[in-house]
């Protein structure tokens, strides 16, 4: 199953990319190992530590930590968010 939908994109969300950080709406049945592998199989890089927390509108978000430096950015740039 992937847990994965979608990345969130807002302007405090790619600020949040500065500091090697991602947010996607989830699965909201997903718990944040899942996430993490997820993440870690879909984009081949380290996941240091996931945050949950689930909208008024239901939705449930992640902010995924990177391993390594600009991962984040990097990400960002192959799904066509920079």
């Amino acid at each position: 199953m992937n847990s994965i939908k979608y990345p969130f994109i807002t302007e405090k969300a790619m600020m949040l990319v500065d500091e090697n950080k991602l947010q996607f709406v989830v699965d909201t049945r997903s718990n944040k190992q899942q996430i993490k592998e997820d993440v870690e199989k879909l984009y081949g890089f380290k996941v240091v530590s996931v945050r949950t927390m689930t909208t008024m509108k239901g939705l449930k978000k992640a902010v995924l930590t990177f391993e390594e430096a600009e991962t984040a950015s990097e990400i960002a740039t192959r799904i066509g968010l920079m």
